[in-house]
């Protein structure tokens, strides 16, 4: 696992989980039923929610952690500090490359990742250095 530099504040990592959960509920997964919800930490502890989109045309389809993303940039946000990723069935589930690469743009040194269960405790931390070694920057 990577070097973890950034502490989320007290209370936020609770907060975020909580809201990834909930949101799940609201992705429109028709064909796979397979829901996700993200929840994004900004760097004014402002917390940013999106659950995934599919579509018909499936390349169409909209991952939760690109909406939740797009939600802290559209509500002023500029870096990502943590995000909650929240799946279905029991299996932790860490994001597709895109969004790697999309939390990678938003992150600061020492984002944390964390892949939660959709109940219990069981939670993954990861870096952004862990799930994307060596990322593109421009």
């Amino acid at each position: 696992m990577g070097i973890f530099v950034t502490d989320i504040p007290q209370g936020a990592l609770e907060r975020l989980v909580e809201a990834a959960r909930a949101v799940r509920l609201n992705a429109h997964a028709p064909y796979s039923k397979f829901k996700v919800g993200a929840a994004v930490l900004d760097e004014h502890g402002n917390v940013s929610v999106g659950c995934n989109m599919e579509n018909g045309a499936y390349p169409l389809g909209t991952c939760a952690e690109a909406v939740a993303l797009g939600s802290m940039v559209a509500s002023g946000g500029k870096e990502c500090r943590a995000i909650v990723i929240v799946g279905s069935g029991d299996t932790l589930i860490t994001p597709c490359g895109g969004c790697r690469q999309r939390i990678a743009e938003l992150a600061v040194d020492g984002t944390d990742i964390y892949c939660v269960a959709v109940t219990g405790d069981d939670i993954q931390r990861l870096s952004v250095e862990d799930v994307l070694p060596n990322g593109f920057r421009l």
